[in-house]
């Protein structure tokens, strides 16, 4: 059910953090001049087959004071939002989060909903592979694929399910570009070739047809190209958090039955593409947005979700490497430290963070619950060069484990 009780904590979790007191480093570290935007949803699972419930807010420097998002028993699409799709210019620059900008002179086109109040959804940056691997996951199962076949990508062969691990546990942006290109080989993306207008989208009518209409990856190429440069990025890929948690909603094996879906509806993915999916978004390196361990050695560390953080990123000094980034010791007591196990992916831009997964108790623990998260607090609010975003969002985090650990039990 949608919960007025979950969705008051929800934005009182947010407001609490003063998030208009966070330094911004593109006005040299004075602090933000428009509430920053935050599109936030959660769903728990209650042990004893009690039933499910589930909240959505969003905060923008148009609702400072938060806005919840008007959701039916089945858990459906938001009724009362109209979603607006996120801006690049010309140039190819996220224009709608510079310091000064003024909305009342951008035409941010229609993405989702027609409610009466109107939200501009962040780009999702990283977050975005969620689809990416769903839709490599479909092709798989349409016997298009498979996860051990070799997929050559400019010069480097790995299997399939080498460059969907990376793309997600370690965001790799290479890995992203050679399932993009493969999305396009395997036909479930089509552009023409005279005018590069997309012809066909799968992922595109997948999502729809799942009730899921935000989640859009257009203008990617067929190279493998799928940021702003490539004519894609910002304002043509885009996930509200209330669709993303939906989209993992469907790849839950622990989740109740979707209720907006069918009874009769085949699952999304086959037992075993939905293993590869979790396995790649359980052994998630990058605890740094609502989950926040892989910085437990930065000064100033804020604890997140406390979640534990996967052994295999660890080196024996308890420093810890994930890709070309490097996180200072001592992390050796993170895997057994915390009482979450969050499968989850993260992204994080200049202008944007988001972070949407799993999480489920451990070493007795109980609560079951999904979370999603798109800002536009990206790394230019970060305490640290090195970090993803402010520490307001790992504390964010935590105060929402909190409230759902006293409403779940531990």
């Amino acid at each position: 059910m949608n919960d007025p009780a979950l969705a008051e904590a929800l934005r009182r979790a947010v407001l609490a953090q003063d998030f208009m007191a966070t330094a911004d480093g593109r006005r040299g570290g004075a602090p933000l001049q428009a509430f920053p935007s935050l599109d936030l949803a959660v769903a728990a699972f209650p042990e004893g087959g009690r039933p499910a419930f589930w909240a959505n807010v969003l905060f923008s420097r148009e609702f400072p004071e938060g806005l919840v998002a008007e959701i039916g028993a089945d858990a459906g699409a938001v009724a009362n939002i109209a979603f607006r799709a996120d801006l690049q210019d010309a140039q190819g620059d996220s224009i709608a989060w510079l310091p000064g900008a003024d909305w009342s002179r951008l035409d941010f086109p229609p993405l989702a909903g027609a409610g009466p109040h109107r939200f501009v959804a962040p780009f999702p940056a990283s977050l975005l592979k969620l689809m990416v691997l769903v839709g490599v996951a479909r092709l798989i199962d349409q016997g298009h694929a498979g996860w051990t076949e070799s997929l050559d990508y400019q010069g480097q062969t790995r299997s399939i399910a080498d460059w969907a691990f990376d793309m997600t546990a370690i965001s790799c942006n290479r890995a992203t570009s050679a399932l993009v290109a493969l999305l396009h080989r395997l036909g479930a993306i089509r552009r023409d070739a005279a005018s590069g207008a997309e012809l066909h989208n799968a992922l595109h009518q997948l999502f729809e047809g799942l009730g899921l209409p935000s989640l859009r990856l257009a203008g990617t190429r067929p190279e493998g190209g799928w940021g702003n440069a490539a004519g894609s990025g910002v304002g043509r890929i885009q996930m509200t958090a209330w669709d993303s948690l939906r989209l993992l909603w469907l790849l839950d094996p622990a989740a109740p039955a979707a209720p907006w879906r069918p009874a009769e509806a085949a699952p999304l993915l086959s037992p075993l593409s939905r293993s590869w999916v979790l396995h790649a978004l359980e052994q998630q390196a990058l605890h740094e947005i609502l989950s926040s361990g892989l910085l437990a050695g930065f000064d100033g560390h804020v604890e997140g979700l406390p979640a534990r953080l996967p052994a295999r990123w660890l080196r024996a000094d308890g420093s810890a490497r994930a890709g070309e980034r490097e996180f200072p010791p001592d992390l050796r007591a993170r895997p057994e430290t915390g009482s979450l196990r969050f499968a989850h992916k993260t992204g994080t831009t200049e202008n944007y963070a988001s972070d949407a997964g799993i999480a489920r108790g451990t070493g007795g623990a109980r609560r079951h619950y999904l979370i999603a998260l798109t800002s536009s607090l990206g790394r230019r609010y970060a305490p640290d060069p090195r970090a993803a975003t402010t520490w307001r969002l790992p504390a964010l985090g935590r105060a929402i484990d909190d409230y759902l650990r006293q409403r779940l039990g531990d």
